[in-house]
């Protein structure tokens, strides 16, 4: 089940534990290391997984990355086209996961876009607010069980999040 909890007051000292953690697994390859995600968003209900976004100078070869992150129990999951601007990775392997890794070049569009999205709701909580209202409805109607209710979960906030962010690149 996908499951929206309030908001928790250990979710920035988890991201940076966790980030801590994923700096020493990939040294110098790290550009910058950003909570993003819901749970960066002080005092909105989220999922409870920790969204990171990695910034590198270059996602080539993929495969170093795999290789660097599989110590510290990050599994990479291919979603095609995708992994050539935003491979994902997860852990545990299994589902939920805990925390979530999101490689991205550094000062590439999709960087600018996660860091501007997160920026705008944690300073428009009646935006945030909306958000999380989405969310709670769209968990209702996706139930996670499966890796395509997942996906339709994420890809049903698309409108939402693009609305954001034309404001928030205005």
């Amino acid at each position: 089940m996908i499951t929206i909890v309030p908001y928790d007051e250990a979710w920035p000292s988890m991201f940076q534990s966790e980030a801590k953690l994923i700096q020493s697994a990939l040294g110098p390859l790290v550009r910058r290391v950003e909570h993003v995600g819901s749970t960066s968003i002080p005092g909105i209900a989220a999922k409870p997984v920790i969204d990171i976004q990695v910034s590198v100078l270059t996602l080539e070869p993929l495969s170093t990355y795999i290789r660097l992150l599989f110590p510290i129990d990050y599994t990479h999951f291919a979603l095609g086209d995708f992994d050539l601007i935003y491979p994902f990775f997860q852990k545990p392997a299994t589902w939920p996961s805990t925390h979530n890794v999101h490689l991205c070049v550094e000062r590439s569009d999709i960087e600018r876009k996660h860091i501007a999205f997160r920026d705008y709701l944690r300073s428009h909580a009646d935006v945030a607010t909306e958000y999380v209202a989405l969310k709670h409805k769209l968990a209702i109607e996706n139930h996670g069980t499966t890796l395509e209710s997942r996906e339709r979960y994420s890809l049903s906030k698309s409108d939402f999040v693009a609305a954001v962010l034309k404001m928030a690149l205005s």
